[in-house]
């Protein structure tokens, strides 16, 4: 993919965006310095380059009875090409992991789980995380509370 050239108006309309994917582009244009079909266009380019990825809603997982969240660090006993494809795409399937990272260090990978109860994540890893092939053993970490969720990027560091 080509690289984008981003200008300061760039950047203020994807922060705006990050903390209000619903925002009109009239009202981005009230603290914007463009017109709304500028802005349009903008987001338009933003969007064809890949920059923006997608919209989505934020939910509080709590409030929908899924008050147990947990990072699981997953060991595989080995690595070959055809095990690595076969575990993301096993990952890939299953609700409850809500993200999936290849990492370094001790473990092979770091998933972030979200289930109602223990009882669910002690099923979740015992029955299903642990029945995938090539998992030798994973590490649970459970989240007490948020400190901090999901932020936006901090563009004005890039």
């Amino acid at each position: 993919m080509s690289s984008i050239n981003f200008d300061r108006f760039d950047v203020q309309i994807l922060d705006a965006l990050q903390h209000d994917a619903r925002s009109t582009h009239q009202k981005l244009s009230q603290t914007i310095p463009l017109s709304p079909s500028q802005i349009g266009r903008r987001i338009q380019r933003l969007e064809e380059a890949g920059v923006i990825d997608s919209y989505r809603v934020n939910l509080r997982p709590e409030r929908l009875g899924l008050s147990v969240l947990a990072f699981i660090n997953v060991f595989l006993d080995h690595h070959g090409e055809a095990v690595v494809r076969d575990f993301a795409s096993a990952v890939a399937d299953l609700p409850e992991v809500l993200e999936a990272y290849a990492v370094s260090g001790e473990a092979d990978y770091w998933l972030r789980v979200q289930v109602p109860d223990l009882p669910s994540l002690s099923r979740f890893v015992m029955h299903t995380l642990m029945c995938v092939p090539s998992v030798r053993s994973v590490k649970s970490t459970i989240a007490l509370e948020p400190v901090k969720r999901s932020a936006p990027l901090p563009l004005g560091h890039a």
